[in-house]
């Protein structure tokens, strides 16, 4: 049965004091965080912060914050470990682009699915239909007031590469954008 890093009974230090070679103390502030069957753990902390500054920053924190504190620097010392240069930066980074690429793409098909609500209602109306007539099958949001005396007629949109998409026959500076 394991308690705060170590076996009761026996006397096994945890993996700070293993790497250190140094014996562990019943109120060793690395026994809690770093149990000695996960040396690879404090291995890349100590590498990246070094264990006096471990030590230090776990010993000015309130003892219900070391937990989250010590998840922070694992993850930000394996990310050292693999990227030296960005580390966590490195992945946040990666992980920004990735939304950046989704919300372009979001917006194309917004883009797309506006396109094809328009041509449907203009098809409608080309035909004599009424949107809100009987025969119209379309879905509620693609209904129109029947009120509306203009008819709606066929635009095409192109989207950039920014996510910006432009009306065909819209003045100078002025776009629908989908965010």
């Amino acid at each position: 049965m394991k308690e705060g890093g170590r076996k009761q009974g026996a006397p096994s230090p945890c993996a700070a004091c293993k790497l250190l070679r140094r014996r562990c103390a019943q109120d060793c502030v690395f026994a809690p965080y770093f149990p000695a069957d996960e040396p690879q753990k404090f291995a890349n902390v100590h590498k990246v912060f070094g264990a006096s500054n471990v030590n230090k920053m776990l010993q000015d924190l309130p003892e219900h914050q070391r937990g989250d504190a010590v998840s922070s620097m694992v993850y930000e010392a394996n990310a050292r470990v693999r990227d030296p240069v960005y580390g966590c930066v490195g992945a946040i980074s990666s992980l920004q682009q990735q939304i950046d690429v989704l919300q372009t793409q979001l917006a194309v098909a917004q883009a797309e699915a506006v396109h094809l609500r328009v041509r449907q209602t203009a098809s409608l109306w080309n035909q004599g239909h009424s949107p809100t007539s009987p025969t119209y099958s379309g879905s509620p949001s693609s209904k129109i007031i029947e009120s509306q005396a203009k008819p709606i007629f066929d635009m095409d949109m192109v989207v950039d590469h920014t996510g910006y998409v432009y009306k065909e026959d819209a003045p100078v500076g002025i776009y629908l954008v989908f965010t």
